[in-house]
């Protein structure tokens, strides 16, 4: 039954304009897309928008090493981004930029309204300023000594080795990644928004539905922890836009960013008539709902709803939060080529198999979907091509050749026809509510039941009989009438696919449509849909990865380096393999005892982003070491596997509890982490020599 017409506006986070499209920003787009034509196939008035998160110091810094103005390379980023998300059937209908003469007046009104109620602040702080490059230093841009373990070449914020977090000026050794020098501490003053007076409301709006009690549950902590004052100013050199009034001052760039949903409609409803203000004031009859990946979640959660009441704006109705995606069963990886560009996958395979695998996995909550090339192959494969196309694909050429390309006046089996109409308001729900994956299970249940019909019919031997014509017209007939259900289903999904379905029946979909049976229609030749995937083409696509991986690196080995050069791109530039260390005695390596250890149990440490804590069979006894692998790692997936730890490091106690060794692992950080794994044989307790 269809409800009555809704008024909806959809955004996605914006992607960020120093980088190209991947898959993972890919997930997010997809599920974003499929909820907003699954709106419009039901007729509801539904705009869906975005934009490139364009302000920023790495932004600014990405500009002065290319030799152009972070204009320019804004303007190309988002071309380029456009041009990806455009051909994996994205149907933004604006993708407009945060740089946009709309941001900045918005942005304005935001920030005067937030000051005229009494939310915004000054005081002045002191934070790490480069002297060489004469600018203040995110935390990002800042390296140097935990001040908790000692541990060299840690971010300004956090450690990878033993996860402490801190404050940039508690860095020992500091140093600016901008320029190489070291920073002094300069005093500055800063705007703030007042984020604790919104806690009540902050409360209240988290457990309305707007986000799923998983993550409302997760937010919970930040109100145990205290909320604090916001600092919402960055000093110059910076892009971005100038506090009104503060000569100097720009605002920090998640102010801006969120506030580029505004910028962004406007834009396109300013163009097409609209009244974009409804879809922003209390009371009006309109909904508002963010698809954003769960490492923002506090920005669009708490940050968000809370400048939107400030202002006078209403909150969104729903924040609909997303995990990440892993390949094989990893994190993303450069090395393994599994770090894939939009444009690289484009190159190699159909945009549809990735919006229907996708799809297939996704659901309502934070769990990171795995992107596994054998299951996605077979899927694709064997659901899209081997269930849903082949039913056409077997029932078409009858008709076509044998009975003037109509369908049959009379509809051969009703209660299975029947049936696939009675799923709509279930598929609907599940699409509604983003559980994806329980819709595509029920569409391909059904396909499974076409399939099973029109073989326990055998038109190919029925054909070949004159007194069964009518009969074989019928069920060839039922079979297309069935496949038409599906394809309505599967429109949001794979939409392209749908247009070649639609042309094939002569028709046009609506969601209303599921519940039409056009007998008698002609129809129109069959010609193939959709290609199997070959697995040639996605080994290709990853080995592509690696070469433009290897060309990138090449290129940026082979380029003057500038002083303005950011420390992550300057890194890249150089070989991956680090110096070897000093030399030291036998003497020296004997008194470090390596031992081969099981990892019975691994967990997520909480309020740690780079800690798993695990609990490593020795032989003789069991120990729990706290390694920064989690970057790399999932917990469940180390459970079982042998490794090689320190065992006669003194125990150092951590904020977490007490660790008694340390995991061996071998890369450069990040995604690209790699625990040492013996062969087997080798059992715990065993001595590494």
């Amino acid at each position: 039954m269809q409800t009555s017409k809704r008024r909806i506006l959809v955004t996605s986070a914006l992607p960020y304009a120093n980088g190209s499209i991947h898959l993972g920003h890919l997930l997010e787009h997809i599920q974003t897309d499929i909820w907003v034509r699954f709106q419009r196939l039901r007729g509801h008035e539904c705009y869906s928008v975005c934009a490139d998160d364009a302000h920023g110091t790495p932004v600014m810094l990405k500009a002065q090493e290319l030799g152009i103005t972070p204009e320019q390379m804004v303007e190309q980023t988002r071309t380029e981004h456009e041009k990806d998300l455009n051909d994996f059937l994205i149907s933004y209908d604006n993708y407009y930029v945060t740089h946009s003469p709309e941001n900045k007046a918005a942005c304005e009104l935001v920030y005067n309204k937030l000051n005229e109620n009494g939310y915004i602040s000054k005081r002045t702080i002191s934070q790490l300023y480069d002297p060489e490059k004469e600018m203040f230093l995110p935390d990002r841009f800042v390296k140097g000594t935990c001040p908790n373990c000692g541990a060299e070449d840690q971010n300004g914020d956090n450690c990878d080795v033993c996860g402490a977090t801190y404050s940039p000026t508690e860095v020992k050794n500091p140093r600016s990644v901008v320029s190489g020098a070291t920073p002094i501490l300069k005093d500055s003053e800063h705007f703030f928004f007042d984020l604790p007076q919104f806690e009540g409301m902050l409360k209240e709006w988290i457990r309305s539905g707007a986000i799923k009690n998983e993550m409302a549950n997760k937010l919970e902590e930040w109100f145990e922890q205290g909320l604090q004052q916001w600092d919402i100013s960055r000093d110059s050199p910076y892009f971005g836009f100038e506090i009104p009034n503060a000569p100097g001052k720009f605002f920090y760039v998640w102010v801006d960013a969120p506030v580029g949903y505004m910028a962004s409609f406007k834009n396109y409803a300013d163009k097409h008539g609209i009244n974009d203000d409804e879809f922003w004031q209390k009371g009006n009859n309109t909904e508002l709902y963010h698809f954003i990946g769960k490492d923002i979640t506090y920005f669009h959660c708490l940050f968000w709803p809370a400048m939107l009441e400030g202002a006078g704006f209403r909150k969104p109705t729903g924040v609909n939060i997303h995990g990440f995606v892993t390949v094989n069963g990893a994190k993303m990886s450069k090395t393994r080529g599994t770090f894939i560009k939009a444009s690289t996958y484009l190159e190699h395979l159909n945009p549809e198999y990735l919006r229907y695998y996708f799809a297939s996995k996704l659901n309502d909550n934070v769990t990171d979907i795995d992107l596994n090339f054998e299951d996605f192959v077979q899927k694709v494969n064997a659901d899209l091509v081997g269930k849903v196309v082949n039913i056409a694909s077997r029932c078409a050429g009858f008709i076509t050749k044998k009975f003037d390309a109509k369908l049959s006046e009379n509809i051969e089996n009703p209660s299975l026809l029947k049936e696939f109409q009675d799923a709509e308001q279930s598929i609907a729900d599940a699409i509604e509510n983003r559980q994806y994956h329980k819709a595509i299970r029920d569409i391909m249940t059904l396909a499974d039941k076409a399939n099973v019909y029109i073989d326990a019919q055998a038109p190919w031997v029925t054909i070949k009989d004159e007194s069964k014509q009518v009969f074989t017209h019928d069920v060839c007939s039922l079979g297309i009438h069935l496949f038409r259900i599906l394809m309505v289903y599967l429109t949001p999904v794979v939409p392209k696919l749908s247009e070649s379905a639609q042309a094939f029946l002569n028709d046009q979909f609506t969601w209303e449509s599921i519940q039409e049976v056009k007998i008698g229609h002609s129809i129109n030749k069959f010609k193939a849909m959709l290609q199997r995937v070959d697995t040639d083409k996605v080994t290709a696509m990853v080995e592509a990865s690696k070469e433009h991986l290897k060309a990138t690196a090449e290129k940026k080995i082979a380029a003057p380096q500038t002083p303005s050069t950011t420390n992550a791109e300057a890194e890249e530039a150089k070989s991956t393999i680090e110096p070897i260390g000093d030399t030291i005695s036998f003497e020296d390596f004997a008194k470090v005892d390596l031992r081969i250890a099981k990892i019975v149990h691994a967990e997520a440490v909480e309020k740690a982003d780079k800690l798993l804590r695990l609990e490593c069979d020795i032989g003789n006894e069991t120990r729990q070491v706290f390694a920064g692998i989690k970057s790399a790692y999932k917990a469940e997936d180390l459970i079982g596997k042998h490794t090689v730890v320190v065992a006669n490091l003194a125990p150092r106690k951590m904020r977490f509890g007490m660790s008694e060794g340390m995991v061996l692992a071998a890369g450069p950080g990040g995604q690209d982490l790699y625990i040492l794994e013996p062969h087997s044989g080798a059992s715990p307790g065993m001595r590494v020599k």
